[in-house]
Protein backbone atom coordinates (compact mmCIF):
# COMPACT_ATOMS: atom_id res chain seq x y z
CA UNK A 1 0.00 0.00 0.00
CA UNK A 2 2.86 2.39 0.81
CA UNK A 3 4.49 1.81 -2.59
CA UNK A 4 1.11 2.34 -4.27
CA UNK A 5 0.61 5.70 -2.56
CA UNK A 6 4.17 6.69 -3.36
CA UNK A 7 3.70 5.98 -7.06
CA UNK A 8 0.47 8.02 -7.10
CA UNK A 9 2.21 10.90 -5.33
CA UNK A 10 5.09 10.66 -7.81
CA UNK A 11 2.69 10.88 -10.75
CA UNK A 12 1.15 14.09 -9.40
CA UNK A 13 4.59 15.50 -8.56
CA UNK A 14 5.96 14.74 -12.05
CA UNK A 15 2.98 15.93 -14.10
CA UNK A 16 1.70 18.88 -12.06
CA UNK A 17 2.87 21.69 -9.84
CA UNK A 18 0.64 20.62 -6.98
CA UNK A 19 2.51 20.69 -3.64
CA UNK A 20 3.42 17.03 -3.10
CA UNK A 21 5.68 16.53 -0.04
CA UNK A 22 8.95 14.80 -0.91
CA UNK A 23 8.44 12.36 1.97
CA UNK A 24 5.33 11.10 0.19
CA UNK A 25 7.53 9.86 -2.66
CA UNK A 26 10.62 8.78 -0.76
CA UNK A 27 14.28 9.47 -1.41
CA UNK A 28 17.05 8.06 -3.55
CA UNK A 29 16.32 4.67 -5.09
CA UNK A 30 12.87 4.61 -3.48
CA UNK A 31 11.93 7.87 -5.21
CA UNK A 32 13.31 6.63 -8.55
CA UNK A 33 11.30 3.42 -8.26
CA UNK A 34 8.16 5.35 -7.33
CA UNK A 35 8.60 7.65 -10.32
CA UNK A 36 9.19 4.78 -12.71
CA UNK A 37 6.07 3.00 -11.55
CA UNK A 38 4.02 6.20 -11.49
CA UNK A 39 3.19 5.85 -15.21
CA UNK A 40 0.25 3.65 -14.20
CA UNK A 41 -1.37 6.69 -12.59
CA UNK A 42 -0.77 9.23 -15.35
CA UNK A 43 -4.42 8.98 -16.51
CA UNK A 44 -5.54 9.57 -12.91
CA UNK A 45 -3.62 12.84 -12.87
CA UNK A 46 -5.34 13.72 -16.15
CA UNK A 47 -8.72 12.96 -14.59
CA UNK A 48 -7.98 15.38 -11.76
CA UNK A 49 -6.98 18.13 -14.20
CA UNK A 50 -10.02 17.46 -16.38
CA UNK A 51 -12.30 17.49 -13.36
CA UNK A 52 -11.09 20.95 -12.38
CA UNK A 53 -11.59 22.23 -15.92
CA UNK A 54 -15.11 20.79 -16.18
CA UNK A 55 -16.09 22.24 -12.80
CA UNK A 56 -14.85 25.69 -13.79
CA UNK A 57 -16.66 25.47 -17.14
CA UNK A 58 -19.90 24.61 -15.33
CA UNK A 59 -19.47 27.48 -12.85
CA UNK A 60 -18.71 30.05 -15.54
CA UNK A 61 -21.47 28.92 -17.91
CA UNK A 62 -23.80 31.80 -18.66
CA UNK A 63 -21.51 34.37 -17.04
CA UNK A 64 -18.89 34.51 -19.79
CA UNK A 65 -19.03 33.76 -23.51
CA UNK A 66 -17.55 30.43 -24.65
CA UNK A 67 -14.38 32.03 -26.03
CA UNK A 68 -13.46 33.59 -22.68
CA UNK A 69 -14.30 30.40 -20.82
CA UNK A 70 -12.03 28.53 -23.22
CA UNK A 71 -9.16 30.92 -22.49
CA UNK A 72 -9.77 30.44 -18.76
CA UNK A 73 -9.72 26.65 -19.04
CA UNK A 74 -6.53 26.56 -21.09
CA UNK A 75 -4.93 28.90 -18.56
CA UNK A 76 -5.98 26.66 -15.68
CA UNK A 77 -4.39 23.67 -17.40
CA UNK A 78 -1.14 25.60 -17.83
CA UNK A 79 -1.17 26.69 -14.18
CA UNK A 80 -1.82 23.19 -12.86
CA UNK A 81 1.06 21.76 -14.90
CA UNK A 82 3.32 24.74 -14.32
CA UNK A 83 3.59 25.19 -18.07
CA UNK A 84 5.92 22.17 -18.04
CA UNK A 85 4.40 20.50 -21.08
CA UNK A 86 4.14 23.79 -22.96
CA UNK A 87 7.85 24.30 -22.35
CA UNK A 88 8.35 20.86 -23.86
CA UNK A 89 6.48 21.95 -26.98
CA UNK A 90 8.65 25.04 -27.39
CA UNK A 91 11.92 23.19 -26.79
CA UNK A 92 10.99 20.28 -29.04
CA UNK A 93 10.06 22.42 -32.00
CA UNK A 94 13.02 24.75 -31.50
CA UNK A 95 15.27 21.69 -31.61
CA UNK A 96 13.46 20.24 -34.59
CA UNK A 97 13.62 23.48 -36.56
CA UNK A 98 17.00 24.75 -35.42
CA UNK A 99 18.94 21.53 -34.96
CA UNK A 100 19.05 20.77 -38.68
CA UNK A 101 19.04 17.05 -37.96
CA UNK A 102 22.22 17.17 -35.84
CA UNK A 103 21.59 15.12 -32.70
CA UNK A 104 24.04 16.94 -30.43
CA UNK A 105 22.76 20.33 -31.56
CA UNK A 106 19.15 19.31 -31.00
CA UNK A 107 19.84 18.08 -27.48
CA UNK A 108 21.75 21.28 -26.73
CA UNK A 109 18.82 23.41 -27.92
CA UNK A 110 16.44 21.43 -25.72
CA UNK A 111 18.54 22.32 -22.66
CA UNK A 112 18.51 26.02 -23.54
CA UNK A 113 15.95 27.91 -21.44
CA UNK A 114 15.47 30.52 -24.15
CA UNK A 115 12.66 30.20 -26.67
CA UNK A 116 13.29 30.56 -30.39
CA UNK A 117 11.10 31.38 -33.35
CA UNK A 118 10.13 27.77 -34.07
CA UNK A 119 9.10 27.16 -30.48
CA UNK A 120 7.18 30.41 -30.23
CA UNK A 121 5.20 29.68 -33.38
CA UNK A 122 4.45 26.14 -32.21
CA UNK A 123 3.20 27.42 -28.84
CA UNK A 124 0.97 30.07 -30.38
CA UNK A 125 -0.57 27.62 -32.84
CA UNK A 126 -1.09 24.96 -30.18
CA UNK A 127 -2.77 27.33 -27.71
CA UNK A 128 -4.90 28.81 -30.48
CA UNK A 129 -6.03 25.33 -31.52
CA UNK A 130 -6.89 24.43 -27.92
CA UNK A 131 -8.86 27.61 -27.30
CA UNK A 132 -10.72 27.37 -30.62
CA UNK A 133 -11.66 23.72 -30.05
CA UNK A 134 -12.86 24.26 -26.48
CA UNK A 135 -14.82 27.37 -27.45
CA UNK A 136 -16.49 25.39 -30.25
CA UNK A 137 -17.46 22.58 -27.87
CA UNK A 138 -18.80 24.57 -24.93
CA UNK A 139 -22.13 25.73 -26.42
CA UNK A 140 -23.09 22.11 -27.12
CA UNK A 141 -23.16 20.88 -23.54
CA UNK A 142 -26.22 19.98 -21.48
CA UNK A 143 -24.12 20.37 -18.35
CA UNK A 144 -24.02 24.14 -18.91
CA UNK A 145 -27.77 24.82 -18.59
CA UNK A 146 -27.36 28.58 -18.78
CA UNK A 147 -26.13 28.15 -22.36
CA UNK A 148 -29.48 26.62 -23.38
CA UNK A 149 -30.09 29.46 -25.80
CA UNK A 150 -26.93 28.43 -27.65
CA UNK A 151 -27.57 24.69 -27.84
CA UNK A 152 -29.19 22.58 -30.51
CA UNK A 153 -31.74 19.82 -30.41
CA UNK A 154 -29.59 16.74 -30.93
CA UNK A 155 -28.56 15.43 -27.46
CA UNK A 156 -25.32 14.03 -28.93
CA UNK A 157 -24.31 17.55 -29.87
CA UNK A 158 -24.97 18.79 -26.36
CA UNK A 159 -22.93 16.22 -24.42
CA UNK A 160 -19.69 18.10 -24.89
CA UNK A 161 -18.17 18.53 -21.46
CA UNK A 162 -16.72 15.06 -21.92
CA UNK A 163 -13.75 16.33 -23.97
CA UNK A 164 -12.67 18.56 -21.08
CA UNK A 165 -12.58 15.46 -18.89
CA UNK A 166 -11.22 13.04 -21.48
CA UNK A 167 -8.48 15.12 -23.12
CA UNK A 168 -6.12 15.25 -20.11
CA UNK A 169 -6.77 11.57 -19.35
CA UNK A 170 -6.17 10.29 -22.87
CA UNK A 171 -3.18 12.55 -23.52
CA UNK A 172 -1.34 11.31 -20.43
CA UNK A 173 -2.29 7.72 -21.21
CA UNK A 174 -0.91 8.15 -24.74
CA UNK A 175 2.43 9.33 -23.32
CA UNK A 176 2.97 6.17 -21.27
CA UNK A 177 4.12 3.97 -24.20
CA UNK A 178 6.70 6.63 -25.03
CA UNK A 179 8.19 6.34 -21.55
CA UNK A 180 8.16 2.54 -21.55
CA UNK A 181 8.94 1.41 -25.10
CA UNK A 182 11.19 4.13 -26.49
CA UNK A 183 14.83 4.74 -25.62
CA UNK A 184 15.89 7.72 -23.52
CA UNK A 185 18.19 10.01 -25.48
CA UNK A 186 20.44 11.12 -22.63
CA UNK A 187 22.81 9.16 -20.43
CA UNK A 188 20.96 10.44 -17.36
CA UNK A 189 18.22 12.89 -16.53
CA UNK A 190 14.46 13.05 -16.33
CA UNK A 191 13.77 9.80 -18.13
CA UNK A 192 16.27 7.63 -16.25
CA UNK A 193 13.80 6.38 -13.59
CA UNK A 194 11.32 5.38 -16.28
CA UNK A 195 13.98 3.54 -18.26
CA UNK A 196 15.03 1.68 -15.11
CA UNK A 197 11.68 0.90 -13.49
CA UNK A 198 8.77 1.29 -15.96
CA UNK A 199 7.65 -1.99 -17.53
CA UNK A 200 5.18 -3.06 -20.23
CA UNK A 201 2.84 -4.23 -17.46
CA UNK A 202 2.60 -0.61 -16.35
CA UNK A 203 1.25 0.31 -19.79
CA UNK A 204 -1.52 -2.21 -19.22
CA UNK A 205 -2.16 -0.68 -15.80
CA UNK A 206 -2.35 2.83 -17.24
CA UNK A 207 -4.73 1.57 -19.92
CA UNK A 208 -6.98 0.08 -17.24
CA UNK A 209 -7.03 3.38 -15.34
CA UNK A 210 -7.81 5.31 -18.54
CA UNK A 211 -10.56 2.85 -19.42
CA UNK A 212 -12.12 3.23 -15.97
CA UNK A 213 -12.08 7.00 -16.42
CA UNK A 214 -13.66 6.66 -19.87
CA UNK A 215 -16.44 4.43 -18.49
CA UNK A 216 -17.15 7.02 -15.78
CA UNK A 217 -17.27 9.82 -18.36
CA UNK A 218 -19.66 7.83 -20.56
CA UNK A 219 -21.90 7.12 -17.56
CA UNK A 220 -22.00 10.82 -16.64
CA UNK A 221 -22.60 12.11 -20.17
CA UNK A 222 -26.10 12.47 -21.63
CA UNK A 223 -25.01 11.54 -25.14
CA UNK A 224 -25.74 7.95 -26.16
CA UNK A 225 -22.87 7.87 -28.69
CA UNK A 226 -20.11 9.40 -26.59
CA UNK A 227 -18.36 6.03 -26.18
CA UNK A 228 -17.67 5.97 -29.93
CA UNK A 229 -16.42 9.55 -29.81
CA UNK A 230 -14.07 8.75 -26.93
CA UNK A 231 -12.73 5.75 -28.85
CA UNK A 232 -11.96 7.97 -31.84
CA UNK A 233 -10.37 10.56 -29.55
CA UNK A 234 -8.21 7.90 -27.85
CA UNK A 235 -6.97 6.61 -31.20
CA UNK A 236 -6.19 10.17 -32.28
CA UNK A 237 -4.23 10.90 -29.09
CA UNK A 238 -2.19 7.70 -29.32
CA UNK A 239 -1.54 8.16 -33.03
CA UNK A 240 -0.24 11.70 -32.60
CA UNK A 241 1.96 10.77 -29.63
CA UNK A 242 3.47 7.76 -31.42
CA UNK A 243 4.01 9.74 -34.63
CA UNK A 244 5.91 12.46 -32.77
CA UNK A 245 7.94 9.85 -30.88
CA UNK A 246 8.78 7.97 -34.06
CA UNK A 247 9.99 11.07 -35.85
CA UNK A 248 12.17 12.30 -32.99
CA UNK A 249 13.46 8.89 -31.95
CA UNK A 250 15.17 8.59 -35.33
CA UNK A 251 16.78 12.02 -34.97
CA UNK A 252 17.76 11.83 -31.30
CA UNK A 253 18.36 8.10 -30.86
CA UNK A 254 15.71 8.24 -28.16
CA UNK A 255 13.33 10.67 -26.50
CA UNK A 256 13.67 13.37 -23.84
CA UNK A 257 11.47 14.93 -21.20
CA UNK A 258 10.66 17.76 -23.61
CA UNK A 259 9.34 15.24 -26.12
CA UNK A 260 7.15 13.66 -23.44
CA UNK A 261 5.66 17.07 -22.65
CA UNK A 262 5.14 17.94 -26.29
CA UNK A 263 3.44 14.59 -26.89
CA UNK A 264 0.99 15.24 -24.05
CA UNK A 265 0.09 18.69 -25.37
CA UNK A 266 -0.31 17.56 -28.98
CA UNK A 267 -2.36 14.55 -27.86
CA UNK A 268 -4.69 16.87 -25.94
CA UNK A 269 -5.20 18.96 -29.06
CA UNK A 270 -5.88 15.78 -31.04
CA UNK A 271 -8.60 14.76 -28.56
CA UNK A 272 -10.24 18.20 -28.64
CA UNK A 273 -10.15 18.38 -32.42
CA UNK A 274 -11.58 14.85 -32.72
CA UNK A 275 -14.33 15.86 -30.32
CA UNK A 276 -15.28 18.89 -32.41
CA UNK A 277 -15.55 16.65 -35.46
CA UNK A 278 -17.65 13.95 -33.76
CA UNK A 279 -19.85 16.54 -32.04
CA UNK A 280 -20.73 18.28 -35.27
CA UNK A 281 -20.67 22.00 -36.02
CA UNK A 282 -22.07 24.59 -33.61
Amino acid sequence: MVSLLRSIAAAFSFLTRLPVPSRAIGEGDVAATSLGRSVVWFPLVGAAIGGVQAAVAWLLGGHLPPALIAVTLVTISAVLTGGLHLDGVADTFDAWGGGRGDRARMLEIMRDSRIGAHGAVALVLLLAAKIAAVANLLPHTELLPRFDRLTYGDPFQRGALWPLLAAPVLARWAAVPLLVFFRYARADGLGSPFRAHARPAHVAGATAVALAAAVAIVAATPSADVSTAIGIAAASALGVALALAGLLDRRLDGLTGDVYGAAIELAEVAVLVAATVTSGPV
